[in-house]
């Protein structure tokens, strides 16, 4: 469809040149990401100031600062316990983080499952919607009981959003570049966590409050129904006439279609004509091999650890002795930095870098405890704490593409999978047992000592940049062993 020439010039510069409709694609999903961080930690603040039962039942919403439901005018810092410690039980709203990630657990289950059969497009659309109306609920009925079912809603929406914005990202890239939707969503989704501490400091009462969350989620809606499909579910879907109508719309839209579509075929083909030959094997004898089950255990080890130590720092941001708006703006902005990811994971590759991040988060968050019990400077405690949230952040993404560079195609998607379930009870397990005055000192010696632990079990990894990827078990064990001068920086 091209000239050769014209092609070869113009796929050189194809790593910085998109099509107007790849653009398009990363402008429209850069907003549900941002959205989904109010609603990932909203429970950071309703956790320290909490509506009264008796004032839930007896009293407006629109009353004065003094009734309110969500007073901001109250202290942040967890010290006034005289009224909120005695006219509320604090459980109540740590069960609301528990609920909200038993929500993300239940959309990881049937949120891929769902988009394969109806698109990507249309899942992220309808969980948008449903994000935006649990917001407006919470807003208007503040009961303990409402407000556990629509964190727990929030977080099968939030689940699913977060798989169709991460896919149809990946799936718009050219493999080379795959890293990059990622590691932008990641930045964008950071934006959110600053942006929430300024919603709650501008918010005058509850229900302003969930307002101001919900409000913009309607107005961006519309918005989505302009996002393409995922060109691969439209070839496997068959539906041609839309991928021709995507083709029609610029010279450079066509032709970066066709490069990303033969890549799409390209990695179609291979897995295919070994169908045959991987059906001969039972997933049990599969997951029986030693390889496979060392590599099952460190990626899952890794994945708890990461959620424990990344979301109880998130959770527990107001409890450093810090204003609890700064503390928040600061949690999103230490994570800005991972915008560095895929020119560190070029320089060091997989393994190096893994290991280095769940070191320095290791021992920044021992330092971290060790300041916070002979020193008095909460700066500092909070500072060292956000370094060892802003490296597990960056451990788990590394995660996510190592994993599926470790396993084997004829199993792969099942090792993620439990991976990923590994990851979601740490999720949950942390919101439950992190109490709401502070963290606690075997808490901290999780998260110093999970992650050092982590790093001594990547030793026995491999390192898998610039590999193909494996597609049987044997191709696993072929892969580079370990060597003491690969470890050298």
């Amino acid at each position: 469809m091209f000239q050769a020439t014209g092609e070869m010039k113009t796929d050189g510069a194809c790593g910085r040149f998109v099509g107007p409709l790849h653009r398009t694609v990363y402008f429209i999903l850069t907003f549900p990401i941002f959205f989904t961080a109010f609603t990932f930690f909203v429970d950071v603040f309703t956790l320290y100031i909490t509506p009264c039962s008796e004032n839930i039942a007896s009293k407006s919403l629109n009353q004065t600062a003094d009734t309110n439901i969500f007073n901001i005018s109250s202290s942040w810092t967890g010290k006034n316990s005289g009224q909120s410690l005695t006219c509320h039980e604090s459980s109540r709203f740590a069960h609301g983080q528990a609920t909200y990630m038993t929500g993300l657990l239940i959309g990881s289950l049937f949120g891929g499952a769902v988009s394969d059969k109806y698109g990507k497009k249309l899942l992220l659309i309808c969980c948008s919607a449903v994000l935006a109306v649990a917001s407006l609920v919470a807003a208007f009925l503040p009961y303990v009981p409402v407000y556990l079912t629509v964190r727990g809603i929030s977080g099968v929406a939030a689940c699913a959003i977060h798989m169709c914005t991460f896919s149809l990202g990946v799936e718009w890239s050219l493999p080379k570049y795959r890293i990059w939707p990622p590691t932008i969503f990641s930045f964008i989704f950071s934006l959110g966590m600053m942006g929430l501490a300024g919603v709650a400091f501008l918010a005058n009462g509850w229900m302003q409050f969930h307002l101001a969350l919900g409000i913009p989620q309607i107005l961006f809606l519309p918005l989505y129904f302009f996002l393409p499909e995922s060109p691969r579910w439209l070839l496997l879907n068959k539906r041609m006439k839309t991928l021709q109508g995507y083709q029609n719309r610029s010279p450079e839209d066509k032709h970066y279609l066709s490069l990303l579509l033969d890549s799409v075929d390209n990695e179609m083909q291979k897995p295919l004509s070994e169908k045959t030959s991987a059906k001969t094997e039972s997933n049990f004898a599969n997951f029986t091999s030693p390889t496979i089950l060392l590599r099952l255990f460190i990626m899952s080890y890794i994945g708890f650890a990461s959620a424990l130590t990344y979301y109880g720092i998130c959770f527990n941001v107001g409890s450093f002795g810090v204003n609890i708006y700064l503390a928040q703006f600061f949690s999103g902005l230490s994570e800005a930095p991972s915008l560095l990811l895929p020119f560190l994971l070029k320089r060091w590759g997989r393994r190096p870098f893994s290991m280095g991040s769940l070191l320095l988060s290791g021992i920044s968050c021992m330092l971290s405890l060790l300041v916070s019990k002979f020193c008095d400077m909460p700066a500092l405690v909070m500072t060292l704490a956000l370094i060892g949230k802003l490296c597990m952040q960056s451990t788990y993404c590394v995660s996510v593409l190592y994993g599926i560079e470790l396993f084997p195609t004829i199993i792969r998607q099942k090792c993620v999978g439990l991976v990923s379930l590994c990851y979601r009870v740490a999720c949950i397990i942390n919101a439950v047992v992190t109490p709401d005055g502070g963290i606690p000192l075997p808490a901290m010696i999780c998260y110093s000592s999970g992650p050092i632990i982590g790093a001594a079990l990547c030793l026995l990894l491999p390192e898998t940049s610039g590999i193909p990827l494996p597609d049987t078990v044997q191709d696993c064990e072929k892969q580079p062993r370990l060597k003491l001068q690969c470890c050298a920086w």
